[in-house]
């Protein structure tokens, strides 16, 4: 019998925020670390950094700055579920986050999934209750082995073609 994990991190996102990033739900190394894409080896960072033409930031102060200075809002699709270890496939029994208060606070323009696991889940989960379309991105995770970071950095690159 697997446990019901619950969510230990919240959003991050300001009035002046214009793109939302949804992952699935934070890895084991995330929940430890209480912050997202903690593990050393997720691409999140890197990519987010390259594309926004600034240093890979270190803390995670730093990390909530370099979004909120790029207007991009981050969270995750599941609030509780039971999963093993970090593996998205084995997420189930999921119960949603509501990203209505983000809607609210924020002028969000575009919403996009850290790949495809996310894509779905949103879709099935949330998208009902707020009928906004998500675009897909490839997941940043290191278990996405084909795509390299190069790759990764010019597909997510259009997040920062969004307009006000």
């Amino acid at each position: 019998m697997n446990k019901r994990v619950v969510h230990p991190v919240s959003p991050v996102f300001n009035e002046e925020s214009k793109i939302l990033v949804l992952g699935t739900f934070p890895s084991v190394k995330s929940r430890e670390g209480e912050f997202f894409y903690h593990h050393p080896q997720n691409r999140f960072w890197r990519v987010i950094s390259s594309i926004c033409n600034e240093k890979l930031p270190e803390t995670i102060d730093d990390k909530k700055q370099l979004l909120l200075r790029n207007r991009i809002a981050l969270w995750d699709v599941v609030q509780s579920c039971e999963i093993i270890g970090s593996a998205d496939s084995s997420i189930k029994n999921v119960i949603a986050n509501d990203i209505r208060p983000i809607l609210k606070q924020a002028d969000i323009l575009r919403i996009y999934a850290n790949g495809g696991r996310a894509y779905q889940l949103y879709n099935r989960y949330i998208y009902k209750n707020i009928k906004r379309e998500i675009i897909l991105l490839p997941s940043t995770s290191p278990a996405n082995a084909s795509y390299s970071l190069e790759k990764l950095i010019d597909i997510w690159s259009v997040i920062k073609s969004v307009k006000e």
